[in-house]
């Protein structure tokens, strides 16, 4: 008679990697979509605010040229420039996103309500803060400044430009578990705003959460969302809800205020040996 051994990690979470625009700070993650529009703007190509949305979440040179694969867009581009979009055009856009990026951060780096208070709860559990964004070190220096200011400070954070790729790869997960020197990986929670983060998390072999409501999914500031007609609200968020459900989220819930309640129910989880 054969067996095989297997083993099941069934102690409480140590860490959450949590996403930043959208996630924590910038509710409805503005901050890169409108340097994305004026990009492509200037090279006489206009994207709408949805085009500049769809990529969301990867390394930003990685969403230029998902951006310039949009069926419409590279139709556009060669009806302007004799020819579809190509790497050079990529790489110019790029260079051309970076300081127009880095202009504007700060004014986008208000902490989305619930942060503090659920990033201390978190503290309070005994769980380390990690985050991983697609934004690069220089960009990542202004939001850590301006977070430290609001009272916001993972214990680690890691970039895009950090590792060999960035989402849905799973290396920036792996290098906040290695900073953090946090193992198993489900004992890990990713927590973000976009499909890419859940992506990124699931290949980690972590949980995921998803925030439907606060970030690229509905891709409104809080004003946009409160002006909204209930009904249509809860249209576009049953939508985000729908599609991160899809890509494999384990649980989805409308902003990090809500997340609590979740920690709780995956620890519950993980102590009748369930997995990730």
């Amino acid at each position: 008679m054969s067996f095989t051994y297997s083993r099941c990690y069934t102690g409480e979470l140590k860490a959450v990697l949590l996403d930043w625009a959208g996630t924590t700070m910038d509710y409805g993650c503005y901050a890169p979509a409108v340097v994305f529009m004026e990009v492509f703007k200037r090279r006489q190509v206009p994207i709408s605010i949805a085009e500049a949305r769809l990529p969301m979440g990867a390394h930003k040179m990685v969403h230029i040229r998902q951006i310039t694969r949009i069926e419409r867009v590279a139709a556009e581009w060669e009806r302007v420039h004799g020819s579809r979009p190509n790497e050079e055009d990529v790489e110019a856009m790029f260079k051309e996103f970076v300081p127009l990026q880095l202009d504007c951060l700060a004014d986008y780096s208000d902490l989305i309500p619930g942060t503090l208070e659920t990033v201390a709860a978190i503290r309070e559990r005994g769980l380390k803060i990690g985050s991983t964004t697609g934004y690069t070190g220089e960009m990542m220096e202004i939001l850590l400044s301006e977070a430290k200011k609001r009272g916001y400070e993972p214990d680690s954070t890691v970039c895009a430009t950090d590792v060999p790729a960035g989402r849905p790869d799973p290396w920036m997960c792996i290098q906040n578990a290695m900073n953090l020197g946090i193992y198993p990986m489900e004992s890990i929670v990713k927590i973000g705003d976009t499909l890419p983060d859940i992506a990124e998390g699931l290949n980690a072999g972590m949980w995921t959460i998803g925030l439907a409501k606060t970030g690229n999914e509905i891709g409104l500031n809080e004003a946009e969302v409160n002006a909204l007609p209930k009904d249509e609200l809860d249209e576009r968020l049953d939508a985000a809800r729908t599609r991160m459900y899809q890509t494999g989220a384990h649980y989805v819930v409308d902003g990090i205020a809500d997340v609590l309640p979740i920690i709780d129910t995956i620890n519950g989880r993980l102590s009748r040996g369930e997995r990730s």
